[in-house]
């Protein structure tokens, strides 16, 4: 799918030996180059103070700066990767026929390359990491044996190992891929091969770690999305690829949406970080705060004026790419400027808490004020930066959907908003509230915030029909207009996956079947100390009941139609699964997670068996609650079914004179008359 007003595309489409494509080279490679460097200089300021803080011994210049250089490389290999699979995924068109257009496969093998270096890079690393928290020069480290069995000792030397495996999956998920659809599935792949990185280093221990992990996460991913798309931008205007008047475009409201995100996520991490104001000025991790907060001010200035300069000239000639390129150059260099900072940033130590946090804060990142009276489950908040956000993020676009529809005439039932807003309540409170706060630390409020997660969000969101609202909302593209959001929510509905996913069998067992993975299959008691255990936990518990009962209740499109009487099977066949399950945990006579709660040191939660005895039944009673909302929801259902039906046969008949009543009526005369001949 290609622009009549655009230039014929390059020959070599994979390697592209060209001009604007050895432009591009020279890009990446000096951009690469910067960040290592500065990298490894901020890394110098500070590196002694680091050491001597940690008690650990000179590992040797090799580490010392090599390190970070090396860090900085990989950091910018993940963006690089990221955005061009961002670029090829929702930037640019697939073709008419699903697969990538030349733009699109250009960047999916770029993102190949790329994600090549990255495992390279992590694969380094991970020597690297091991010399430096051991303080031995990396020749002594390096060898199979140590270095194999010193990486189960060290988490960040893990993180990397994880880290090359994903990245490698991805590269030649890359080099397979030819159809769009793979695009945004790479694209989610890359974004997880972050996420072991990110729950690492300073962030994932000491107090408040929960606030600085989450907005760690969100600052990484949307560092990454802007840098990377950027990046393959540039690389596609380069070499005067279709549509980059498109690109330009949608990557403009991506990256304001990122530029807002990385400048609130960082300063709740410095806000962690730094404890008081005059650190900010008398310490050289505050002063390199400074400096990367200085950095994304100029990136946000250099990006408005892009905005100013670029857009205009795009939308009145698509071929002037002029300013895109120029403003696009200066502005990836201090991207990577910002990035070797970065990296020096994570390698500064920070400036000491002012009081010794208790075993609660450590292991929770918070303290507990006192037992969880229904008081403090109510009203003691505690933000949940992931869902917490998702939750606000849910109901404003559901909002700017009805408003929408409002202004061009379209009705929109309230019952619908009502139930959705409730739903982005419940997903508030269960993360946010008391309940929030206590769930890590205590089993049975764990398993509430499980129940509302699992079976009474998602029915509400099932019921809110939020899909159907997009695709009510957002404008088609119309034949031969470019796929955009409404045609990406289709597309992600009725694929082979989704089709999968949507069987009344699959979709039960995975509702079902995670209770006893999670609490009887040992996860629970061995992750119970893990952050990100916590949150995969909670994302499980929204997707499956989501999934399950979207096919039970949903009024959203479907990639399959179910019976009713299918429905009511997947129903009350669950139940006993569910019953059993609470019994389960009433009649264990071991605590899952018992040595976690221990070591909080939390003297009113002695009697972790009754807990988690209560936690059981939590869970056995809270099965009725959804079933009386799901039975009440098919009722409802079945009568407006029945009640369109019988409006579309009136019509029907209405349109035909009755012809099938007539017809109807003749046939039983016909056999009336023959009955009588018959007797005669």
């Amino acid at each position: 799918m290609s622009s009549p007003q655009d230039p014929p595309l390059e020959l070599d489409v994979e390697t592209g030996k060209s001009g604007s494509g050895a432009t591009f080279a020279m890009l990446t490679a000096l951009a690469g180059a910067c960040a290592a460097v500065l990298a490894a200089l901020v890394v110098g300021l500070s590196a002694a103070q680091a050491l001597s803080l940690l008690g650990i011994p000179d590992p040797g210049p090799l580490t010392t700066y090599g390190l970070p250089a090396v860090r900085a490389l990989a950091d910018l290999a993940a963006a690089l990767t990221v955005g061009s699979l961002l670029f090829a995924a929702f930037l640019v068109p697939p073709q008419a026929d699903g697969l990538l257009d030349v733009g699109g496969y250009r960047a999916v093998r770029r993102a190949s390359n790329f994600a090549v270096v990255w495992a390279c890079c992590a694969a380094v690393l991970i020597p690297l990491t091991v010399s430096d928290t051991t303080g031995q020069p990396v020749g002594e480290v390096w060898r199979p044996d140590q270095l194999w069995q010193a990486i189960g000792q060290v988490d960040l030397a893990g993180a990397w190992r994880t880290t090359v495996v994903f990245a490698l999956i991805v590269a030649v998920g890359c080099r397979l891929a030819l159809r769009w659809g793979w695009a945004p599935v790479l694209f989610g792949g890359a974004i997880l091969t972050m996420m072991p990185l990110a729950l690492t280093g300073h962030s994932s221990s000491g107090g408040a770690h929960d606030l600085a992990t989450n907005s760690l996460i969100l600052h990484l991913v949307s560092a990454a999305v802007w840098v990377g798309g950027l990046f393959a931008v540039l690389a596609h205007a380069m070499r005067a690829g279709a549509h980059t008047d498109v690109a330009a475009r949608r990557f403009s409201i991506t990256a304001t949406i990122a530029f807002v995100t990385i400048g609130l996520s960082g300063v709740i991490n410095s806000w962690v970080r730094v404890p008081t104001l005059g650190d900010l000025f008398s310490t050289t991790y505050g002063r390199l705060v400074l400096a990367k907060v200085a950095a994304l001010v100029v990136l946000g200035v250099f990006g408005y004026l892009q905005r100013r300069a670029s857009l205009p000239a795009l939308a009145a000639n698509p071929r002037d790419r002029a300013a895109l390129i120029r403003f696009g150059g200066v502005e990836a260099l201090i991207f990577a400027a910002t990035m070797g900072l970065a990296v020096g940033l994570g390698r500064t130590p920070p400036p000491p808490p002012i009081s010794v946090p208790t075993p609660a804060e450590v292991e929770l990142g918070y303290n507990l004020a006192g037992p969880p009276t229904t008081a403090r489950l109510l009203f003691d908040w505690r933000f949940d930066l992931m869902f917490g956000t998702l939750a606000i993020v849910l109901a404003v676009l559901y909002l700017l959907g009805v408003r929408r529809l409002r202004a061009r005439g379209d009705a929109w039932p309230v019952g619908r908003t009502i139930a959705w807003m409730s739903g982005c309540v419940v997903l508030l409170f269960a993360t946010s509230s008391g309940v929030g706060r206590y769930s890590p630390a205590v089993f049975s409020v764990h398993m509430g915030q499980h129940m509302a997660l699992s079976m009474l969000a998602p029915i509400l969101f099932a019921l809110g029909g939020g899909v159907m609202l997009a695709l009510r909302a957002l404008p088609p593209a119309g034949r031969g207009g470019i796929p955009g959001p409404r045609e990406w929510i289709q597309a992600a509905v009725h694929n082979p996956v989704s089709r999968l996913l949507t069987h009344p069998i699959v979709a039960s067992v995975i509702f079902v079947g995670g209770f006893y993975a999670l609490y009887m299959g040992g996860i629970y008691d061995s992750f119970v100390d893990s952050h990100a255990a916590h949150l995969l936990m909670n994302a499980h518990f929204l997707f499956s009941g989501y999934l399950f009962y979207w096919v039970v209740v949903g009024i959203d499109p479907k990639p399959r139609q179910v019976e009713p009487l299918t429905k009511l099977g997947m129903v009350f066949g669950s139940l006993p699964f569910h019953a059993f399950f609470g019994i389960a945990l009433m009649s264990m006579t071991t605590v899952m997670g018992g040595w976690f709660f221990r070591s909080l040191g939390l003297g009113w939660n002695n009697d972790l068996l009754g807990d988690q005895r209560t936690g059981g039944s939590l869970a056995w009673a809270s099965g009725e609650v959804p079933l009386v909302v799901v039975m009440l929801a098919l009722l409802i259902q079945w009568s407006r079914s029945d009640a369109k039906l019988a409006k579309r046969t009136d019509r029907a008949a209405d349109r035909d004179n009755e012809a099938d009543l007539g017809a109807h009526n003749a046939m039983f005369a016909e056999l009336a008359k023959r009955d009588r001949e018959v007797r005669k």
